[in-house]
């Protein structure tokens, strides 16, 4: 006998956990397990204004980030279209299902600027990379 869809009597709720849904062997469990970034908003506040509509979580910016670096995914706006469509990245990223995922461009924005400021914090500078460089370096 031939089976077919529902009637369209959709439920009104659903019960749903994401974490049920990403497998136990996941890549992402893994770095989950060893990554600890429970000192990173305390560290970046001083990059943060107080006043204007709130700021992108870093510590979300920097899982997706992990995520584009692990699986190859070098272009934001695919990083955030991603996000926003695999289960498992959503879970790595603490996202529900009705969270929204950053805009590629404010994600990029933020990514350069804040990190630019951490990285001119820290005593780098633009010109140390380029002295640094392979095609700088003095081999005599």
């Amino acid at each position: 006998m031939m089976g077919c869809n529902s009637d369209g009597n959709n439920k009104l709720f659903y019960s749903f956990n994401l974490e049920d849904q990403v497998p136990q062997n996941h890549l992402l469990r893994g770095i989950d397990h060893y990554l600890d970034l429970s000192e990173l908003r305390q560290y970046l506040a001083e990059f943060y204004s107080h006043t204007g509509r709130p700021s992108i979580d870093p510590e979300l910016m920097i899982r997706m980030l992990i995520i584009g670096y692990s699986f190859g995914i070098r272009s934001e706006r695919r990083l955030c279209e991603e996000v926003h469509l695999n289960l498992a990245y959503r879970w790595f990223c603490r996202l529900g299902l009705d969270d929204s995922v950053p805009d590629h461009s404010t994600f990029s924005k933020n990514r350069h600027k804040k990190t630019g400021e951490l990285l001119a914090d820290m005593g780098w500078t633009p010109e140390e990379e380029e002295a640094e460089s392979p095609g700088n370096r003095n081999l005599s």
